[in-house]
């Protein structure tokens, strides 16, 4: 039965998860919210069985162990057997050529004994349209082609070719390549290809590692974060995915299954952010390009709370029956119905995201006067929309209200224009959005505090708890040792916390009462902790996180507070983003050793 414990490959085009028996079970092409050709993590399509998947079975397997490649996003997996041991290496080709990014389509299989005759089966069976239409399947020499309608794609190897296509049983007595991609003949042998890619691709990442700055402590957990959210931006655009699944069940046939195979603003903001904080700007330059292409796309001012990674307006949510879902929950979706929504928080999180290139001296690109201006549009909406019922943070289907986390937002992006402003010297707009700053943020004081609950709330004029108002602190809207500030810490705490786990809100949704804890919620609580001055209980909440993740240092949306399962889309970058940003949080000063 299929898990979360899961190893992400990727190359910033297209991405991979692989699981500890060494099968890719989910990969989608031509790019991260395509066709899922192998989709085994949500059922073997309509024929059941194996359908949808590409994995090396070791007859008589006894046991495996799996790691990344030190500072990389190369996967190794050890498989063992009386028979002998079988190393796989798997990664996307990643590193520069000819002085541009080459990030091709193909994922590249190493497989080595290690002891022994390992015998092996390889298994290749991707499928096409959500696991509906089988391949036709043709072969030459050293590779076989998958031919669907829209896609071809070809598996070169050293493997014998009859072995691959009879599924056929046999002795690896030396190193093999599997390397999948577009239609198109190598430059070379399938070893040489491997080998250089390889090598190059582990240079490229450690290369980019190397120039991470990093907190004192907890490296390892940084680093893994980092690349991670590396992974999940789609460089040919600049959009950051929210994860690299679709529906995922946040709980045990819970029915919350969602895509989230796409660009949320308020998410990528918080990816920006986090990658920004170790110096990783190259995310932030190419994301700033997306966003600017967004801005000129609306009309009337209107954003969406999210899009395609290609700018796609219309990501329609619907159902593919033929697959039978995660550990056969369905259902599973297409598309997200989030597209439709009024998020009024998504404004300020534009805005919130663009804020540092204003200010950023390393950037290659300039921006100036003419971005500010298409920017202040923006602004408009959120002080127009900063008292208005919308869906809210958590996307809620069926009810509207003034949500607190929202109206934040809102103050928070004309807080930051009037900051824009008075960096490009432009000393009238800077007092024109100070002042709308200043009027939100006084209608937040006034109505979304509860003196029956001694905190902000859910809502204005609300009485329930809501993990988003721990934001207040972290986007510089109140002086967290403000007591109505550490009050809502600590009623929060007291209400959603269980242990080291959060949930988002105590008042049923759509679906009912959450069930499990929302990962992203348990970070912004030790951050808050943090800045009221209660550093080593934030600290013991932030090493139990870690200790949540998977033994790959990965975390999924969710997670349930009794078993310790991760639920939800995997990997998830807002779980991810709050693994750096505790980190920076936390750590001890570098002074503290040198």
């Amino acid at each position: 039965m299929s898990d979360l414990n899961l190893g992400l490959i990727g190359n910033c085009s297209i991405a991979a998860l692989i699981d500890k028996d060494a099968r890719i079970v989910w990969s989608c092409l031509p790019r991260f919210d395509g066709d899922p050709v192998f989709h085994a993590l949500l059922g073997g399509g309509e024929n059941g069985g194996r359908d949808g998947v590409f994995e090396i079975e070791l007859e008589d397997q006894s046991g495996s162990e799996q790691s990344y490649l030190a500072n990389t996003a190369v996967l190794r997996t050890v498989l063992h057997s009386p028979g002998g041991t079988l190393e796989i290496v798997d990664f996307c080709p990643r590193f520069k050529s000819r002085g541009r990014s080459f990030r091709p389509q193909m994922i590249v299989r190493r497989l080595r004994p290690l002891s022994g005759t390992p015998r092996l089966r390889i298994r290749a069976r991707p499928r096409f349209d959500y696991g509906k239409k089988a391949p036709r399947i043709t072969s030459g020499s050293n590779h076989v082609r998958f031919v669907g309608e829209k896609m071809v794609l070809r598996l070169t190897s050293d493997a014998p070719i009859d072995y691959l296509l009879e599924e056929t049983l046999f002795n690896l007595d030396a190193p093999l390549h599997l390397i999948l991609g577009p239609d198109e003949t190598l430059g070379d042998s399938p070893a040489d290809v491997a080998a250089s890619f390889e090598k190059n691709t582990i240079d490229y990442w450690r290369e980019w590692t190397h120039r991470l700055a990093l907190p004192l402590d907890w490296q390892d957990a940084v680093i893994r974060a980092a690349i991670t959210l590396k992974l999940c931006s789609y460089e040919p655009t600049g959009a950051i995915v929210a994860a690299m699944t679709t529906s995922i069940p946040e709980s045990p046939d819970s029915g919350r299954n969602w895509d989230y195979r796409f660009c949320w603003v308020r998410d990528a903001f918080f990816v920006v952010r986090a990658l920004n904080s170790l110096a990783a700007v190259q995310t932030m330059e190419t994301y700033f390009r997306w966003l600017m292409n967004l801005v000129a796309n609306a009309r009337e001012g209107h954003i969406q709370p999210v899009y395609g990674i290609g700018l796609e307006e219309q990501i329609t949510e619907r159902i593919e029956k033929q697959l039978q879902g995660y550990r056969g929950m369905g259902p599973v979706r297409v598309g997200n119905q989030a597209h439709e929504h009024y998020q009024h928080d998504t404004y300020g999180n534009i805005i919130l995201g663009a804020a540092q290139a204003f200010f950023d001296r390393r950037l290659i690109m300039t921006v100036g006067p003419e971005e500010f201006q298409r920017l202040e549009a923006l602004g408009e909406q959120a002080f127009q929309l900063h008292k208005e019922p919308d869906a809210g943070i958590w996307e809620l289907r069926t009810r509207a209200r003034i949500h607190t986390s929202s109206s934040l937002m809102c103050w928070a992006a004309c807080d930051r224009l009037a900051k824009i402003a008075g960096q490009l010297r432009l000393t009238q707009r800077a007092a024109f959005w100070g002042e709308r700053a200043a009027l939100i943020r006084k209608t937040i004081l006034e109505r979304a505090w509860s003196d029956k609950r001694k905190a902000f709330v859910e809502s204005f004029e609300g009485e329930t708890l809501d993990a988003s108002v721990l934001l207040m602190g972290e986007v510089g809207f109140i002086d967290p040792k403000d007591p109505r500030f550490v009050s809502t810490v600590e009623q929060v705490g007291a209400v959603l916390g269980q242990g080291p786990f959060m949930l988002r809100y105590e008042e049923a949704d759509d679906f009912g009462k959450p069930e499990v804890a929302f990962n992203i919620c348990a970070f912004w609580r030790l951050d808050a902790l943090a800045r009221i001055g209660r550093r080593e209980e934030a600290k013991e909440i932030f090493e139990a996180l870690l200790a949540a993740r998977t033994p790959l240092g990965l975390m999924s949306e969710d997670t349930d507070m009794t078993s310790g399962a991760p639920w939800g889309n995997f990997p998830q970058t807002y779980s991810m983003v709050g693994i750096i940003n505790g980190a920076v949080r936390l750590s001890r000063p570098w002074e503290h050793v040198i």
